[in-house]
C-alpha cells in the first residue's frame, strides 16, 4: 500500500487527509498490512474509490488538511507546554489561576503588535479568568533584540507591563526610545544593564525562537490560546472568540 502511495503523490496526500478526518488508526491499519499482501486489482479498486470520492467531494480536502494542521499544532503545544505557558519572571498579566492562558509572541518594532494592545487590555478588564503570557520574539531588527532584552530585564524587576506599554508608546524604535521606556518604567538601570546580556535572558530569547519554529510561527504577533495557534493582529472580538473556543475545548 505504501509503495502505491509513493508512486502516486496525490494518494499520499489523501492518506494524510484521511488520517486527519478519521484519526491515526488508519496508519496502524496501513502499517499492519504488508503491501505485497494486497492483490493488485484490489489495490487499484481502493485507489479508484478514494479518487472518485475526492473528485465528487473536493471540498473535504482543505477542511481535512486544516484539521490535520490543527492536530499537529496541538501536539506541538502539548509537547512544549511549559515553554509556551510558563512566563519569564514577571512577563505576564491577568489572573495567575485563570482557566485560559494566552501566550502572545511580539516584537517592539511590529505595528500589528501595537495595534493588538487595546484588545489585550479590554480582555483583561472584561474577563477575570484569563492569564496573558508575553513572549519576546524579536525578529524585525537588531533594535528589536535590544528592546526585548530590556523587557526581560524589566520582568525580573516586576516592571514588565510598565516597560512594555511605554516601549510600544514610543513609536519609533531606537536606542533613545528604549532608554526613555526604561526610565518611565522606573527600572534600576545598573541592575538592568547587568541583566540584558546574562545567560538567562539569552537562553530565554533562544528558546522563544526555537519554540516559534517548532510551532510554525514566522511573524508577529502570534497567539497560542489553549491548543490553537493564531497569527496576525486580533481585535477584541476575535480574541474573545478564541478564549471561548479554548474553554469549550478544554
Amino acid at each position: 500500500m505504501m509503495q502505491a502511495l509513493v508512486r502516486k503523490p496525490w494518494l499520499l496526500a489523501v492518506g494524510f487527509v484521511l488520517a486527519a478526518m478519521f484519526g491515526a488508526g488508519i496508519y496502524a491499519t496501513a502499517q499492519a498490512v504488508a503491501p505485497d499482501t494486497i492483490p493488485a486489482p484490489e489495490r487499484a479498486r481502493m485507489e479508484k474509490v478514494v479518487r472518485d470520492y475526492l473528485l465528487e467531494h473536493p471540498e473535504i480536502l482543505p477542511q481535512a488538511m486544516e484539521r490535520l494542521q490543527q492536530r499537529q499544532t496541538a501536539k506541538s503545544i502539548a509537547d512544549n507546554r511549559s515553554a509556551v505557558f510558563d512566563p519569564f519572571a514577571g512577563a505576564w498579566a491577568g489572573n495567575p489561576q485563570g482557566d485560559v492562558t494566552i501566550s502572545v509572541y511580539m516584537d517592539y518594532a511590529c505595528g500589528y503588535c501595537r495595534a493588538s494592545l487595546p484588545a489585550i487590555d479590554k480582555l483583561l478588564k472584561t474577563d477575570g479568568n484569563v492569564r496573558i503570557i508575553y513572549r519576546e520574539y524579536p525578529i524585525l531588527s537588531d533594535q528589536s533584540v535590544t528592546a526585548a532584552r530590556w523587557a526581560l530585564a524589566a520582568a525580573e524587576q516586576d516592571r514588565f507591563r510598565v516597560f512594555h506599554d511605554a516601549m510600544f508608546a514610543q513609536g519609533q524604535l531606537d536606542s533613545g526610545a528604549i532608554a526613555r521606556a526604561a526610565q518611565q518604567a522606573g527600572l534600576d538601570l545598573a541592575r538592568a544593564r547587568a541583566a540584558i546580556n546574562s545567560d538567562r535572558i539569552e537562553q530565554e530569547l533562544r528558546g522563544n525562537h526555537a519554540l516559534a519554529r517548532s510551532l510554525g510561527i514566522s511573524g508577529t504577533p502570534a497567539w497560542v490560546v489553549g491548543d490553537r495557534l493564531y497569527s496576525g493582529a486580533l481585535d477584541y472580538s476575535s480574541l474573545k472568540s478564541a478564549v471561548s473556543l479554548a474553554r469549550r475545548e478544554s
